[in-house]
């Protein structure tokens, strides 16, 4: 069983690489002349640099002599566990010290590659990715249709999968549970989740006033203190599992799929993936629908298909136990007049009794999902 957190080969930097990096950030003319940890005297004190104590470096430029401190972070629970967590941490530091009076400035930003080569990052304004460019349809438009007209076996087949890959995935166990708990905390406080969510709403907002939504937090709190004790349940997921970003490959007799922008870290609660992609069936059977919106038709078909297939493959019936505050998260995001604001109003207001529905039960009822939104 992995840890989410596997110990990587110990840093080991001699000052041969930290020469290497002077000369890349300060030009040839850089000599290092002195490192040792922090508080000594002498020289050479040290020979490699670890993830212990800072260290204190003596260096030349053009001849003038400068004293700088290479450190690193270590990772710990408070939301440092990865190695991007930390990156993030220093960035705002490389980019602010210098703008506070009397902070020691920093003379430069960097990471070690896989050999433990010092690689000097200059000026950052922005960073980017390159990624592989796949083939396919978003699924969000396979939905419309089958929700216009009828889903074919393939189509059903297709929500299998999803389910199928889930299962897959979800079938490691990871033993992490400070890891789970933050993630829990992210779910309900963190700038992109519940919280964040929620002050992204127009104040006050006619539809769901201030009073609906200080009630669905107190009681998100409560959901908070029941997820510690499932913190056994922590396992790989993908985090951001929508039809937005799935792309589907029509093979002929089936559909194939890929999945884009995994999102909020490699390890969660399983619930977090089925609730994402089961609440948009939901979503794209409210439209055309007026007076009493529902999961019907078509797109209830695929909603079953799913959760049996899901349920079937992982015998993981815990998840009802746990899957309200994730499907009360998404519904957050899909009932927001920001991310849709196309919505016809009782599509919307189906959603946002979703939100508070959905959480009164302690275990979800996944065959009456339509009680929620009634």
């Amino acid at each position: 069983m992995r840890t989410g957190t596997e110990e990587k080969t110990p840093l080991r930097v001699n000052a041969e690489k930290i020469q290497n990096y002077l000369r890349q950030a300060f030009g040839e003319s850089a000599r290092l002349s002195w490192l040792g940890e922090i508080g000594q005297t002498g020289t050479q004190g040290m020979k490699e640099f670890g993830y212990g104590k800072p260290l204190r470096i003596e260096f030349s430029v053009d001849g003038r002599v400068k004293s700088a401190v290479l450190s690193i972070m270590r990772g710990d629970k408070y939301g440092h566990q990865f190695y991007w967590d930390r990156a993030a941490i220093l960035m705002f530091q490389h980019e602010t010290s210098g703008r506070l009076p009397r902070h020691a400035k920093s003379l430069g930003l960097g990471y070690f590659d896989a050999a433990d080569r010092m690689v000097g990052v200059k000026e950052p304004k922005e960073f980017f990715i390159l990624t592989e460019l796949l083939e396919g349809e978003d699924y969000y438009r396979h939905l419309e249709r089958i929700g216009r007209t009828e889903a074919t076996p393939k189509d059903a087949a297709l929500a299998v999968s999803f389910a199928d890959w889930l299962a897959d995935i979800h079938s490691e166990r990871v033993d992490n549970p400070d890891l789970y708990l933050r993630r829990v905390r992210d779910l309900i406080g963190a700038s992109e989740c519940i919280f964040g969510l929620v002050d992204a709403y127009p104040h006050p907002y006619d539809l769901f006033p201030p009073e609906r939504f200080q009630a669905l937090e107190r009681r998100v709190v409560d959901w908070r203190w029941k997820l510690r004790a499932y913190t056994r349940r922590l396992s790989p997921v993908h985090g951001d599992f929508h039809p937005w970003n799935v792309l589907v490959e029509d093979q002929g007799e089936r559909y194939d799929f890929h999945v884009l922008d995994r999102s909020r870290g490699e390890f969660g609660e399983p619930a977090d993936d089925v609730a994402t992609m089961s609440l948009n069936f939901v979503l794209f059977s409210l439209y055309g629908q007026t007076d009493s919106p529902r999961l019907s038709g078509p797109l209830e078909q695929l909603y079953t298909a799913f959760w049996e297939r899901y349920l079937e493959r992982t015998h993981d019936e815990e998840i009802l136990d746990v899957i309200a505050p994730f499907y009360m998260f998404r519904g957050l995001v899909i009932a927001s007049p920001q991310w849709y604001p196309h919505h016809p109003e009782p599509v919307r207001r189906g959603l946002l009794r979703f939100l508070e529905n959905v959480l009164e039960d302690d275990r979800f009822d996944w065959r009456g999902i339509n009680k929620y939104l009634a």
